[in-house]
């Protein structure tokens, strides 16, 4: 059709010749219905010809609830991992029958209330924490599950879904065996805090718990001369320090490209570990030690999280247990 106005299903009907009522069930996949299977056929060729698409609205009303989950996003760069994370949650969501929509909190974005409100998702997924208000705002509303995996929402006890101290603290007790003294290098980066500082808490506690000195924490800008300064901080101090746990894996490699403006080189002057195994980790000179997460599970995990709270299951309060390994290179 070319009117421009939206196919309905009474358009449908009239294509294939059969009432709206034979059209509901055919496409809702109504069971019990005995429609011969001739006549199901011509209602799908017909929607699909006319280019019928069911509206959100009513299936909503159909099923009691609607079948978005609206994730949030921070103000942070979408990169490859962060890509790779949401591609996971959409597949995995989709597994579930339900549609995972994005919404991205960078300027000029419209205003969260705004989005919600227009969509009424059944459960909102955010990786960053939000104010009590507008959780409460979204609950009053009809939301039924508000969830964040990092951070968490205020005043909610439940912790993140998420736990990123085991990461610092692998990458610690990886390091820990050669080297006595450990730097962290922080991103630059303050909307990432919420990855950053529990990250950091990991590497604090095993060093705790080995007899280590305190981590010497510098903030590392993505830039060869800056990271420079920060490995010159790290070789000065008393005792110095001898390797460097990365946020992820683009701070270790402006560390090791600090490295380089230096005259130096990774590991003899300084180890360095990073998170995430980016593609370009085995290309560095050297290439990258880094510590890989089980993406696909994670978001799997979380997908289910999220549709067990929607299904009245009670679920675990702590995090989801995460799978990670240490791709060993050359850099630690």
């Amino acid at each position: 059709m070319s009117s421009g106005r939206r196919v309905t299903s009474a358009d449908v009907a009239r294509e294939a010749g059969v009432s709206r009522a034979t059209v509901s069930y055919v496409l809702n996949d109504v069971p019990h219905q005995k429609i011969p299977e001739a006549t199901r056929q011509r209602v799908w060729e017909a929607a699909a010809r006319l280019g019928y698409a069911p509206s959100a609205a009513a299936r909503s009303l159909r099923m009691g609830r609607s079948e978005i989950v609206l994730g949030l996003l921070p103000d942070w760069p979408i990169e490859q991992v962060l890509g790779r994370l949401i591609q996971q949650l959409t597949n995995a969501f989709a597994e579930h029958g339900l549609t995972f929509v994005v919404h991205s909190s960078a300027r000029p974005a419209r205003p969260l209330r705004e989005i919600w409100k227009a969509m009424t998702p059944a459960a909102v997924l955010s990786l960053h924490e939000f104010a009590d208000l507008e959780a409460e705002a979204m609950q009053a509303a009809g939301v039924e599950v508000v969830m964040a995996m990092n951070g968490s929402i205020h005043g909610e006890p439940r912790p993140p879904l998420v736990s990123e101290q085991p990461i610092g603290a692998l990458q610690a007790r990886h390091l820990a065996g050669p080297h006595r003294r450990l730097g962290y290098a922080y991103p630059d980066l303050a909307g990432l805090d919420v990855l950053a500082q529990p990250r950091l808490d990991g590497v604090r506690k095993v060093c705790a718990e080995l007899g280590l000195p305190e981590p010497d924490v510098r903030t590392v800008p993505l830039d060869a001369r800056g990271a420079a300064e920060a490995v010159k901080a790290w070789l000065a101090a008393d005792p110095s320090v001898t390797g460097v746990c990365a946020f992820n894996d683009d701070v270790a490699l402006a560390v090791l490209a600090g490295l380089s403006h230096l005259g130096l080189r990774a590991p003899h002057d300084l180890a360095v570990i990073g998170v995430d195994d980016i593609s370009t980790a085995a290309l560095a000179v050297p290439p990258l030690t880094t510590v890989v997460r089980d993406t696909d599970a994670l978001a799997r995990g979380v997908a289910r999280r999220v549709v067990d709270t929607l299904n009245g299951r009670e679920i675990p309060a702590e995090p989801l247990q995460d799978e990670f390994l240490i791709r060993v290179r050359e850099s630690a």
